[in-house]
């Protein structure tokens, strides 16, 4: 096999420590081989690359380790072509498994070229990609202290829930910190409801009547603390990734176009996908890299069902919540292609099925700069009955007809 790459090296990257191995030599020659071990801190790792810069070295790879290989990245980003490979793909051959070996292996492979680049975006992308992340987190947690706080609420008998529609809005939010003190009585506790929730002052004060302890009030009071507490950092997290999305206001505004996808799902498309389509060769390059393509399952010339393969699952969590949003646009295609899918192979496939294209939508949208045109609710049933109409026009001229289509005129009423 061929050699491409004259003067390569292959990262073997730990938590404390990175062995290289640099490769030096023609296509056709036995390369030289220089092996070394380095430290993991910012010093080992300016080591490195001014050994690298030193050997003339231009392309480095390295396995996608955690994220170990974060900082190993961005010390060497800038000065060689840099290649993050999946280690599912660039496995060594079993019984050879030493740090040294893997590095040796790496960099053969990297010298060869039979090293898949993985996607790794630029450096505001990932600043990007990291707030979204930690808000989907922040989020999940949210979520998680709210359901603790119901269920202390229904375990002491209290059933807010059963009345007011959201225990932590405006009204619930008061009678809960009335029942924290305990110097109110439940219909005193009833009349700090507002607006529409005043009708319910008789069901609010059976509700409020629970069994509350000293106990329970101290735990409640922790965890509405900490629901309100996350809030707040929510907003701070809302405020610093619209600072982020500044210097691509455009692409963020036209991706908030497509039905479903609010500025949240927007700013997680950006930054999980870049503002860049051209690295993806194809629209369906990027759906399968964000798992929402399906998979390939074939045996004996046979296709058998493919399970969506594993991808990006901050994209692809984002994306199926937004199909399950554009399921409820009166008017799209979107919804009627929901609906459609829902009946034959039910909600999850019809959920997946949106969201691959949203997700294709997104590409091209970014990709050629175009604002978001619908098809219209109606587009799925006229394509079946153009389709339809074809299929019969050409039976019955196979059948020796000629055949000419007038559409029937509508009676007056």
């Amino acid at each position: 096999m061929e050699a491409l790459i004259e003067r390569c090296c292959g990262l073997d990257v730990h938590q404390a420590t990175v062995v290289a191995c640099l490769l030096i030599g023609v296509a056709g020659q036995k390369p030289q081989k220089e092996v070394r071990t380095f430290g993991t801190m910012q010093d080992d790792l300016k080591q490195l690359c001014q050994w690298l810069l030193q050997h003339g070295c231009t392309h480095v790879a390295m396995e996608s380790t955690g994220v170990y290989w974060m900082p190993v990245y961005e010390a060497l980003e800038g000065h060689f072509q840099l290649v993050v490979g999946n280690a599912q793909h660039i496995k060594n051959v079993p019984g050879r498994k030493t740090d040294v070996k893997d590095s040796e292996w790496i960099a053969d492979l990297l010298r060869h070229g039979l090293i898949a680049k993985s996607f790794v975006p630029p450096e505001a992308i990932r600043e990007l990609r990291d707030l979204t992340r930690y808000r989907r987190k922040l989020t999940e947690a949210q979520a998680a202290e709210r359901n603790r706080l119901q269920r202390l609420l229904e375990t002491a008998d209290v059933k807010l829930a059963s009345v007011a529609s959201d225990v932590l809005g405006v009204s619930g939010r008061l009678m809960l910190r009335a029942l924290i003190e305990g110097q109110s009585t439940p219909a005193q506790m009833a009349e700090l409801a507002r607006g529409m929730l005043r009708r319910k002052l008789p069901e609010l004060g059976r509700a409020l009547c629970g069994r509350l302890t000293d106990n329970d009030r101290f735990l409640l009071k922790m965890q509405l603390d900490r629901v309100e507490q996350i809030e707040a950092d929510i907003s701070k997290l809302d405020e610093r990734i619209e600072q982020q999305l500044k210097p691509y206001q455009e692409q963020h505004e036209r991706l908030t176009q497509i039905p479903g996808v609010d500025r949240v799902t927007a700013a997680v498309m950006l930054a999980e996908l870049g503002a860049d389509m051209n690295v993806f060769p194809t629209a369906q390059h990027a759906a399968a890299w964000a798992g929402l393509a399906p998979g390939n399952n074939e045996s004996a010339g046979k296709r058998k069902g493919g399970k969506s393969r594993k991808g990006n699952v901050h994209l692809k969590t984002a994306l199926v919540q937004a199909a399950v949003a554009a399921s409820r646009k009166k008017g799209s295609y979107l919804k009627a292609k929901y609906w459609k899918v829902k009946a034959r192979r039910g909600a999850k496939r019809a959920a997946m099925t949106v969201a691959h294209k949203i997700l294709v939508v997104g590409y091209h949208m970014l990709l050629h700069g175009t604002d978001y045109a619908d098809l219209g609710e109606s587009y799925q049933d006229d394509k079946v009955l153009s389709r339809t109409r074809r299929s019969l026009v050409r039976q019955l001229e196979g059948l020796g007809f000629q055949v000419t289509l007038n559409k029937k005129q509508q009676l007056a009423a």
